[in-house]
């Protein structure tokens, strides 16, 4: 994940080897955990546009395939192709019944699908692992047929700002994933050729007990820290001690806040 809004650093996007491979790790332990990329998946899958009647639909970013069998049971006589840069992801999801019909790896700056072959690409809380979110919209537009549909959520600065502040209070290394900002967004979509249906920033707001629950949960999920510039081995006692004290001065009732600042678009491409 790549924060634009910063001077780059040398290397600053993860290696996309090491996202395949922590998201295949994380596969067989990614549902248990994943309560915020369900909640998002659902709001993105209730803003699509009404009367939307795909007959070939793409899930771009599967994962283990949970919206791909609400896709398929939404669309039940739509066709389905699952694609994701993991392949553990994709060998998880095709031992569960039901969902895409093909399960393939692939990036989505350079979709291996056929021109105008879709009417429909959904993709979920993926795209923020993109160095080139343009080279994303054209690749989506090319893939569409006239008068498709791309809906997208994502990530943008301001996410997991409370971790990212204890951390700063602490060293200055690289602990948390970067993000590109929302005006960003704004102007690449603006910019893609696409008719703009929806583009709007949802902060989501969970609470933990404590810290070691958050980053417990990021690591299940696949989605630690990958950052050039992130510190190497274990991290000591007497750091980890600092970021619990400097995190404990977020604390609400309901326990520690991580907000994940969600971007929801839906885009259709014109039909001439």
């Amino acid at each position: 994940m790549t924060d634009l809004s910063r001077p780059t650093l040398p290397g600053a996007l993860p290696d996309k080897r090491q996202v395949a491979a922590s998201f295949s790790r994380a596969a067989a332990s990614y549902d248990s955990v994943a309560a915020l990329q369900r909640a998002v998946g659902l709001s993105l899958l209730e803003q699509l546009p009404a009367g939307l009647q795909p007959s070939h639909w793409l899930d771009l970013g599967s994962g283990t395939g949970h919206f791909s069998r609400m896709l398929a049971e939404r669309f039940a006589q739509a066709g389905g192709v699952a694609v994701d840069i993991a392949e553990g992801m994709l060998l998880h999801a095709r031992h569960v019944k039901g969902g895409a019909q093909y399960h393939v790896v692939g990036d989505a700056e350079r979709l291996p699908l056929r021109d105008a072959s879709v009417d429909l690409v959904f993709s979920s809380l993926a795209v923020q692992w993109c160095d080139q979110f343009a080279s994303v919209l054209a690749e989506a537009q090319r893939v569409l047929r006239p008068g498709g549909v791309l809906a997208f959520s994502s990530l943008c600065v301001g996410t997991l700002d409370e971790l990212r502040a204890s951390w700063q209070a602490v060293d200055g290394l690289v602990h948390v994933n970067r993000f590109r900002r929302f005006e960003d967004y704004q102007r690449l979509c603006a910019a893609s050729g696409f008719e703009q249906l929806e583009l709007e920033r949802c902060p989501h707001v969970l609470h933990y007990p404590d810290v070691r629950s958050l980053t417990h949960e990021l690591k299940a999920l696949g989605a630690h820290n990958l950052n050039p510039g992130r510190p190497s081995g274990l991290t000591g006692r007497a750091r980890m001690q600092g970021l619990l004290q400097a995190y404990e001065a977020f604390r609400q009732p309901a326990g520690l806040p991580a907000t994940y600042q969600v971007v929801y678009g839906v885009l259709r491409k014109p039909l001439a």
